[in-house]
């Protein structure tokens, strides 16, 4: 607050202070008037001293007052009247002497009292008649606008004057609010917004702020963040500042209030729309008839509908180019200009949250040891990125720092090559779509899409998570029975809190049994079926849309609906591993450390045909029993926990695996299972000899599992 500027609207109502201490010595006898008459003429002699220019200067040559007067175009005898409301706030002094001469005895001066200033005329206000107040009093910007309102029932020169809430605190330079406005606070300019200033729907806003003409400027964005830090650039580009406030757009009275206060401040109003509540039925329109000059509008999509008495420009928060982005990260991280091109290539988020980002990186950095930021300070990026967007995420998302790395999988050639492919293309997008100017050239979108099919347990999951890994990326796993609905629209709501998280945070987004979401679309028969094809079609729109690197998985390829597998950049087959595959899962998931000398990884691997996922369970298993008994694992727990996997899938168990050839084999076993006879089942690939069958534990009649190559299916 200046304090010029504050004893310089005193001063402008002490004069009117005198003329109704004038008044009171005219028309009240001497003992009525001479108290309250003394007490105006001292408060005001003092008021008029304290304004003189001192050591302090002179008063600012524009006044909050004199803003408030040229915005809303009020006259000679309404601004006398606006400091005539204000003496009560002036001082206590000056609320008590109201009080005694109101009929009532409210606080405030009294319409009666203003029409007999008016009558008499002042230095600034010429004299008015009655008539002219009263039209004034009902019909002149002052009320129009509710800077002024009458208060108090009764006849029309008893009621009181007062005015808006909080204004006369405003008008002294006092950062006051009224209580109907809530606070929201659209932050400083942030850098990396060059390029969509220079955009022509930019351009046109920044050219509508200075115009001051009353337009509706609407900058919708899902997340506020980004919207705010928009409608900041506007105006800071326009040479103006933003008084913003959180309120209902259909809430006449706030929107009355936030354009005076920010009239006073001579700044631009800034409506910030609420969520709207559960079940809202329709767009809010903007009471914006209290407002002169433009109204910036931040709100979510089709939470707003412009009125139709207001010229609209809606301005779209559009992407952020690549130069922006790396602008941005080396506004943000000083210290470490050389990593923006990798953090904008990493991270490509929008400036707004890049700067958000940034504050916790240097906060991270100032409580290490070292005691200040630095170069090791960008290493910090992606777990401030996920701390920030942990507290925001929807239910049943979960954001995950991935571990595995490249070793962990076990793939046949062509499909490791898509998922390094995939790496890569998210790694070099900045450089092959914005410097090559390729999205252009050949239209490409943005983000990378795959489809991970094949049977359960193959190393799905598993490949996404070395997908975040090599990525440098967190991974956002997607609970699919929390999304899905029963509710019309409930579950495109939720997959798209989904997808907006996983932009936020620029993580991996997995979304497991896709097939239940994505599924092919049918002939519409019944109500069920139009809704499920919506799903479908939203899904396919905002897949389209995402940018990021998004994983979807299915054991069903075939219930995937064209459309989706046409919009897929990779869709790598995961089928059931061969024998080689086997052995070496056999020795990932079972370090040789714990191993006995039985083990028989090759065994077990020829034996058993089974998806990598029952080979870790089966592993995890056995060294659990082996714990148990305080000794290595062995091959009997190995053999009894792939028992307990073909237990849990329904299918019969092959039997023990034949015993080894090797050095310390009993020979006279091995001799007789090559003597056994050999029954049809046995030509399986795969199959078990009848005589692992009578092993403990098995069925006797049981038929074993095997897999067949042609089909990549298991078979009995």
């Amino acid at each position: 607050m200046s304090e010029r500027t504050s004893l310089a609207l005193s001063a402008r109502a002490a004069a009117v202070a005198v003329r109704v201490a004038d008044l009171l010595d005219s028309l009240c006898s001497e003992e009525a008037g001479a108290e309250p008459a003394a007490f105006l003429r001292d408060w005001a002699a003092t008021a008029v001293r304290r304004a003189r220019p001192g050591p302090g200067g002179p008063p600012p040559s524009v006044t909050p007052l004199d803003r408030l007067v040229r915005r809303y175009g009020l006259g000679v005898l309404e601004t006398e009247l606006v400091l005539f409301a204000g003496l009560p706030e002036e001082h206590e002094g000056l609320a008590r002497t109201f009080r005694t001469m109101s009929p009532t005895g409210a606080p405030h001066p009294g319409v009666g009292l203003a029409a007999l200033l008016a009558e008499r005329g002042g230095v600034r206000a010429p004299a008015a008649d009655r008539a002219a107040l009263r039209r004034l009093l009902h019909e002149g910007p002052a009320v129009r606008s509710g800077v002024l309102a009458l208060t108090g029932e009764g006849p029309f020169h008893e009621r009181s004057l007062t005015l808006a809430d909080q204004l006369w605190e405003a008008l002294h330079g006092c950062p006051a609010r009224p209580a109907a406005l809530e606070e929201a606070d659209p932050g400083p300019p942030v850098p990396g917004l060059d390029g969509w200033l220079a955009l022509p729907e930019s351009a046109r806003a920044v050219a509508a702020l200075r115009s001051r003409e009353p337009r509706v400027l609407l900058v919708g964005a899902r997340d506020e963040t980004v919207g705010l830090s928009r409608c900041t650039a506007l105006a800071d580009a326009a040479g103006l500042g933003l008084f913003a406030a959180r309120a209902r757009p259909d809430d006449a009275r706030a929107l009355g209030l936030l354009g005076l206060h920010a009239a006073v401040r001579g700044a631009v109003p800034l409506l910030v729309v609420p969520a709207p509540p559960p079940g809202a039925a329709a767009p809010l329109t903007p009471a914006a008839d209290r407002i002169r000059g433009p109204l910036l509008v931040c709100a979510a999509p089709g939470t707003v509908r412009p009125a139709p008495q207001r010229p609209v420009l809606t301005v779209p928060v559009g992407p952020v180019g690549v130069a922006d982005r790396r602008r941005a990260w080396r506004a943000a991280l000083p210290e470490a200009p050389d990593a923006a091109p990798e953090l904008a290539a990493r991270n490509p988020l929008d400036p707004a949250l890049t700067a958000q980002v940034a504050l916790d990186v240097r906060s991270r950095a100032a409580l290490s040891r070292d005691g200040g930021p630095d170069g090791g300070a960008v290493a910090d990026v992606s777990e401030a990125i996920r701390a920030r967007a942990g507290a925001l995420l929807p239910p049943g998302v979960d954001l995950v720092g991935p571990q595995a790395r490249w070793p962990r999988l076990v793939l046949a050639p062509e499909a490791d090559g898509q998922l390094r492919d995939a790496v890569a293309r998210l790694r070099h997008q900045a450089l092959v779509l914005d410097d090559w100017r390729l999205r252009e050239a050949a239209r490409a979108a943005r983000g990378v899409r795959l489809l991970l099919t094949g049977p359960p347990g193959t190393g799905k999951s598993l490949a996404a998570e070395v997908l975040a890994t090599e990525a440098g990326r967190d991974l956002l796993v997607v609970d699919g029975s929390e999304l899905v609905s029963k509710y019309i629209g409930e579950t495109e709501k939720n997959l798209a809190a989904c997808f907006e998280a996983a932009e936020r945070t620029q993580a991996v987004f997995l979304l497991d049994e896709a097939d239940a979401l994505f599924g092919t679309r049918t002939e519409i028969s019944e109500a069920n079926d139009r809704f499920a094809n919506m799903e479908t079609a939203y899904l396919l729109q905002r897949l389209d849309r995402f940018d990021g690197l998004a994983v979807l998985t299915t054991n069903l390829r075939q219930n995937i609906d064209a459309a989706f597998i046409r919009r897929m950049d990779f869709v790598v087959e995961f089928p059931l591993p061969d024998e080689a595959g086997r052995h070496r899962m056999w020795e990932l998931h079972l370090p040789r450390a714990l191993r006995h000398a039985d083990v028989d990884p090759a065994a077990l691997a020829r034996h058993y045909p089974v998806p990598g996922g029952w080979i870790r369970n089966a592993a995890i298993g056995a060294a659990f029993r082996a714990a148990d008994e305080a000794g290595p694992v062995r091959q009997r727990h190995l053999v009894d926990a792939v028992r307990r996997e073909y237990g849990k899938a329904g299918r019969p168990f092959p039997g023990e695996p034949p015993a080894s050839g090797g050095p310390g084999a009993d020979d006279r076993a091995a001799r007789a299972l090559a003597a056994a006879p050999v029954p049809a089942a046995a030509e399986v690939p795969g199959a078990a000899h009848p005589a692992a069958a009578a092993a403990p534990g098995a069925a006797p009649s049981a038929a074993p599992f095997a897999l067949d190559r042609r089909t990549r299916k298991e078979t009995p």
